[in-house]
């Protein structure tokens, strides 16, 4: 029993610098979340910090009002669906990322898409043509969505985005009248 005493101890041990090592791990990653949404990081940091295997880290990349649009766009390749949300919600985001996630094929990240209030009129008109009719509906009712946009929707196919559009249509024409 005295022989064991040592292998206990010394397991014992390496249990607990095992714990210490992911302690370890744990504040780095914490440092590197800070960085990665910190607006004063520099772009190469960013770059690199996107390229990190945490999804929470990319995340917070994503997230960062001053990260390239270039950055951004590789973003929206990224495999986690919540961080390809995340760069839409990015004012920083470009019309080129904008006009990529369009075509996602996560039913989600598109409608996300067509109800954020800063997707651009040309990313609303394309869609408009999507195949879901949830998506259709949200494109009708953003704010962003052009007049010309607006009047092709009137003749959708599906009632309930023709008559919405058509309302949008109408309750903007009646807008910009009184504005006169």
């Amino acid at each position: 029993m005295f022989t064991r005493a040592p292998l206990i101890i010394i397991s014992f041990y390496l249990l607990l610098l095992a714990g210490f090592s992911s302690t370890i791990m744990a504040e780095d990653d914490i440092d590197r979340a800070r960085a990665a949404r910190n607006p004063t990081t520099a772009a190469n940091i960013l770059y690199k910090l996107a390229k990190n295997k945490n999804p929470e880290i990319r995340q917070n990349v994503a997230r960062n009002r001053r990260a390239p649009a270039d950055l951004l766009f590789q973003l929206a390749h990224d495999e986690e669906q919540s961080i390809r949300i995340t760069v839409i919600t990015n004012t920083a985001t470009d019309k080129r990322t904008q006009l990529y996630l369009a075509n996602d094929a996560s039913q989600q990240v598109r409608s996300v898409l067509a109800r954020y209030e800063y997707t651009n009129s040309s990313v609303m008109d394309k869609l408009s043509h999507d195949e879901s009719v949830d998506i259709r509906i949200e494109v009708a009712q953003n704010w962003n969505t052009s007049l010309a946009t607006l009047e092709k929707m009137t003749h959708d196919s599906f009632t309930q985005v023709s008559q919405i559009a058509s309302h949008e249509l109408t309750k903007r024409q009646l807008e910009a009248k009184a504005d006169k």
